[in-house]
């Protein structure tokens, strides 16, 4: 019997040992918006594969000149669908490898609770600071800037924009203060019932189509092509709506 329990403990010793040899990692740039799903899927991945997708956060504008520099990513997750585009025209990216895995919701948010009852929040402006994502590198920028010009208030709001990096700055400017509102990403509010927000109609603004595509860098790394499928699975598109987002086709 203990010659049996000794066997039976040196294979299952073998087989994890073998199972731990057989992970491998995946490094993945992730647009800022998508911080906290992207966080959570990597950690579903891991426990059904075994494998690490190891994450980099920031604006999707700053990622693709890092990606352009030879940065060692192996997957792009976008904030919109131009880049990951470019990327392939570029010679970047594999191609054939892009989808969209997510559909972003623009929302105008004040931790004031009384601050923003709708579009009529902008139109008062009754507010020193509004935040919005550099338009120039961030798509939920780009959607904000075409809001206010939709409604017809950007000009006169314009000596009143401050800039974040990326989404997840300008939520902090928000957040702290700094800024009495500011147009963020529904993910970053979703489970916060506190302050106040207006969802921003999808017909205001440009679709904030969300593309993934796997990077030459990773296309010899199965973990890299195993990510993609599971962003694709039901697992990833549970948390992704989750969150706020829409689910691309």
């Amino acid at each position: 019997m203990t010659r049996l329990l000794s066997a039976a403990l040196f294979a299952t010793t073998v087989l994890a040992a073998s199972q731990a040899a057989a992970a491998e990692t995946t490094v993945v740039a992730v647009a800022a918006n998508f911080t906290e799903p992207a966080k959570e899927i990597a950690t579903a991945f891991h426990e059904a594969t075994g494998d690490t997708a190891k994450l980099s956060f920031g604006s999707t504008g700053a990622l693709y000149t890092q990606i352009g520099q030879g940065a060692p990513f192996e997957v792009f997750l976008a904030a919109d669908d131009e880049r990951p585009r470019r990327a392939v025209d570029e010679g970047l990216a594999v191609k054939g490898s892009g989808f969209t895995y997510a559909v972003g919701t623009l929302v105008l948010y004040s931790t004031d609770p009384k601050l923003v009852g709708g579009p009529d929040a902008l139109k008062t402006g009754d507010f020193d600071k509004i935040a919005i994502a550099n338009p120039k590198t961030a798509p939920y920028g780009t959607a904000a800037v075409e809001t206010m010009k939709k409604l017809g208030v950007y000009d006169d709001l314009a000596d009143k924009i401050v800039q974040g990096n990326s989404i997840a700055q300008t939520f902090q400017f928000v957040s702290t203060g700094n800024a009495e509102l500011g147009f963020v990403a529904l993910s970053q509010v979703v489970g916060d019932e506190a302050g106040s927000r207006w969802v921003v109609p999808a017909a205001d603004h440009t679709a904030i189509r969300q593309d993934a595509v796997l990077l030459k860098t990773g296309a010899s790394n199965e973990a890299a092509k195993e990510f993609l499928d599971f962003l694709k699975g039901p697992q990833a598109k549970k948390i992704i709506e989750k969150y706020g987002y829409g689910i691309g086709q």
